[in-house]
């Protein structure tokens, strides 16, 4: 038989309901702030975050989130006291982290469902190999504005000057103090006319007349050839990774367009 609880027992009774509901949601939340809930959930995230960036999980770690994140919520709230909400140009802003929030989440759902796979690299990776075989240069080169005086330099070099010590007056201070060092460098590193003449040049000579280009008149020497050495598979992964995501989200972009009825 069941007996409703009436009189001096009621009160109690509420009273105790109250606490346990009280602490039940202590415990799920890290702070209320003017009756609005913080979750505790909420720290952990952000902690997790950190954690990730390498701080330690310490306590003093999440007390300061959770001031962080009151702070926030004294701030949003203030905000929406004062009508910012309503504010076209924060509307205008909210839009636009909408969008990007929608946009991320929508390509880290296609990645996931079809990700790059590592033959996929290993092709690309061999497609740009293939495309930059060849030989390298090491080369030097002797800048100046005046064809006169790239004419004078040459003269000089056929009279046993030292290219080295004739490259202090180049106009290219980078190279000069290094006796116009370029170090190694692939044909396709410079301008078109630089290249056509450097890769003419026998290991040792230099060019019998003056090279011009954008930048002026060059004296360029060949150092040394050898064969173009493609930098291992691991080290260029990560651009490889980059250049294929960057693929699929055109390819994702275009077939949304082609589908898409755009006025």
């Amino acid at each position: 038989m069941k007996f409703p609880i009436r009189g001096a027992y009621a009160a109690p009774m509420l009273a105790l309901a109250l606490m346990f509901t009280s602490a039940s949601a202590i415990a799920q939340n890290a702070a209320v702030v003017n009756g609005k809930a913080i979750p505790r959930a909420k720290v952990d995230e952000f902690v997790q975050m950190l954690a990730g960036q390498g701080r330690p999980d310490t306590p003093e770690l999440r007390a300061a989130v959770r001031d962080e994140l009151i702070a926030r919520e004294l701030f949003v709230q203030e905000a929406e006291t004062r009508g910012l909400l309503k504010s076209p140009e924060v509307q205008r802003q909210l839009d636009m982290a909408r969008q990007d929030i929608l946009i991320r989440a929508l390509l880290a759902e296609t990645g996931k469902a079809n990700p790059i796979k590592d033959e996929e690299v290993k092709a690309e990776y061999d497609r740009v190999v293939k495309a930059q075989a060849g030989k390298e240069y090491k080369a030097r080169h002797i800048l100046v504005e005046k064809e006169e005086t790239a004419k004078q330099i040459i003269e000089q070099l056929k009279k046993g000057a030292k290219f080295e010590e004739l490259a202090k007056q180049s106009t290219d201070k980078g190279s000069a103090e290094h006796g116009g060092d370029l170090d190694w460098n692939a044909p396709g590193t410079f301008v078109p006319e630089f290249s056509d003449a450097m890769v003419k040049l026998d290991k040792g000579k230099f060019t019998q007349a003056p090279v011009n280009s954008q930048f002026g008149y060059h004296v360029i020497r060949v150092d040394d050839i050898r064969d173009a050495k493609a930098p291992p598979l691991d080290q260029v992964r990560p651009q490889i990774m980059q250049k294929l995501e960057r693929e699929r989200i055109d390819a994702v972009q275009k077939s949304l367009r082609a589908k898409a009825k755009i006025q």
